[in-house]
């Protein structure tokens, strides 16, 4: 079962590689986690919802630490479109300067943040196709980019597994 995971997990990063993109630049960081890494992820979850007091981290690790393989997706810079929309907040694109917030950088361009959710969509869509569970995972996103697994000014983790039970949605919510 590792192997066609370890497969499923290569072709949603395919699928975000070749997902389009504002201007058919391409900002988005992918990377695929697996193994002590991925141990390592869960670890570091749980002890940062420890220690800032926000929930389901510990809930969210423990989905991470059953995974196989957590596939990370990142925008790798602040590089606005160049449109000069307004959506990021700024009049125009040269006004747009991030600051490190408290789990990423913002404000951001609106379109590349775009980009980034097409190429998300792209990966849990393949990941869907062939029967491999899968979530979208804020929390692992903000550790993975703290723990340097990777860059970028914002980031988001979809850990995937293969169970009878799909272990990322049958599971308690704190409030």
């Amino acid at each position: 079962m590792q192997n066609a995971l370890s497969m499923v997990a290569e072709l949603m990063a395919l699928s975000a590689r070749t997902a389009p993109k504002s201007l058919g630049q391409d900002y988005v960081e992918i990377k695929i986690v697996s193994g002590e890494d991925l141990h390592r992820l869960a670890d570091a979850m749980e002890q940062y919802g420890r220690r800032t007091g926000k929930v389901n981290f510990d809930r969210d690790a423990a989905g991470v630490r059953q995974a196989a393989a957590v596939l990370l997706l990142s925008l790798k810079e602040n590089k606005p479109l160049g449109l000069n929309c307004g959506a990021c907040g700024c009049d125009r694109c040269d006004q747009l300067s991030g600051r490190e917030g408290p789990e990423f950088v913002g404000p951001l361009c609106a379109w590349r943040v775009i980009d980034l959710g097409i190429a998300l969509g792209s990966a849990v869509k393949t990941a869907s196709m062939l029967n491999a569970d899968n979530r979208v995972m804020y929390r692992a996103g903000v550790v993975a980019r703290q723990m340097g697994l990777i860059g970028g000014a914002i980031a988001i983790g979809v850990p995937i597994a293969g169970y009878s039970k799909n272990i990322f949605f049958d599971r308690p919510v704190k409030s």
